[in-house]
């Protein structure tokens, strides 16, 4: 089996599944969420009745380190129960970890992207000279 080396390719410290739901299935998330704490060495996060940050519905984060992602993926994908799953490493760079790096279970959702500023970047675009 060949390893990636390529040193441009981020280090992956861990990561954050985020179990998405409204009213009608705000039970059947907290009990997958809840049986998720207890089956693996996770990080159960609130259970948000609004959306927060990025996240355009309700939702409960579960943050786990990298060794527990073989495990606990596969399981999602088959205790969901229609519900939307979004997954992102944590890289250190929130845009590309959201925007680039993320993994879907279910429908795709828009998240909201610009609570991640780039204000820097562009700054420092705008203050180079153009060749």
């Amino acid at each position: 089996m060949t390893r990636i080396t390529d040193s441009s390719v981020p280090s992956i410290t861990g990561y954050h599944a985020h179990v998405y739901f409204d009213a009608a299935t705000l039970a059947q998330a907290q009990a997958l969420c809840e049986e998720a704490a207890q089956r693996f060495p996770l990080i159960m996060g609130r259970v948000h009745q609004r959306p927060v940050g990025p996240h355009p519905d309700w939702s409960c984060q579960l943050a786990f380190e990298t060794p527990v992602f073989g495990e606990l993926i596969p399981w999602l994908a088959l205790h969901r129960a229609g519900l939307v799953v979004f997954i992102h490493p944590l890289t250190g760079d929130d845009l590309l970890d959201h925007r680039d790096h993320a993994i879907w279970m279910g429908a795709v959702r828009p998240l909201k992207l610009s609570i991640f500023s780039r204000e820097s970047e562009v700054e420092a675009e705008a203050a180079s000279p153009e060749q």
